[in-house]
């Protein structure tokens, strides 16, 4: 079966590679120690938001095209929501080559989408959450990981996309 095709209609959008991991922590500077002092990963910046209940260190692995951001977070009230902390591992980040194709088509497949719909994102770039549990209405779902698909820019399109 052609990857494209799946279920007898063609998938308008292609995941062209991981844009970004997010690890949370009740404390983020463990995470820093870690990621930035032991394994050197660049720091790029800061993202706080109280809507969000996230306040996260942007650091980075690889440069243009091929860079990966690693979010380290924390939550800004640890009983609050999203739980930020609450899966070490908190979603995977995806680039795709059209975001309101994807989400289009992954809804008509089945697939459950966190509240939120197609926002900026910390980054700059629009994004929008697959849901980590399904339900019986959207029967697809991260299985227990939140998968955040992110609209690549032109260059990442061109770079990456030449080799799917």
């Amino acid at each position: 079966m052609n990857s494209s095709v799946v279920s007898g209609q063609v998938r308008p959008f292609k995941v062209l590679g991981i844009q970004q991991i997010a690890i949370g922590a009740l404390n983020k500077g463990p995470l820093r120690r870690l990621w930035l002092d032991m394994l050197g990963l660049e720091y790029t910046g800061n993202y706080r938001s109280e809507r969000e209940n996230v306040d996260e260190d942007i650091a980075a692995i690889g440069t243009g095209v091929h860079k990966v951001e690693v979010d380290l977070m924390q939550p800004i009230n640890p009983e609050g929501k999203p739980a930020v902390h609450s899966t070490p591992l908190n979603h995977v980040g995806l680039w795709v080559d059209d975001l309101p194709s994807a989400v289009a088509w992954l809804t008509t497949q089945g697939v459950r989408f966190a509240p939120g719909g197609i926002r900026k994102g910390a980054a700059g770039y629009d994004i929008c959450f697959l849901h980590p549990k399904a339900s019986d209405e959207f029967p697809i779902a991260g299985e227990g990981v939140l998968i955040e698909l992110v609209q690549a820019p032109p260059e990442v399109v061109e770079a990456l996309g030449r080799n799917l």
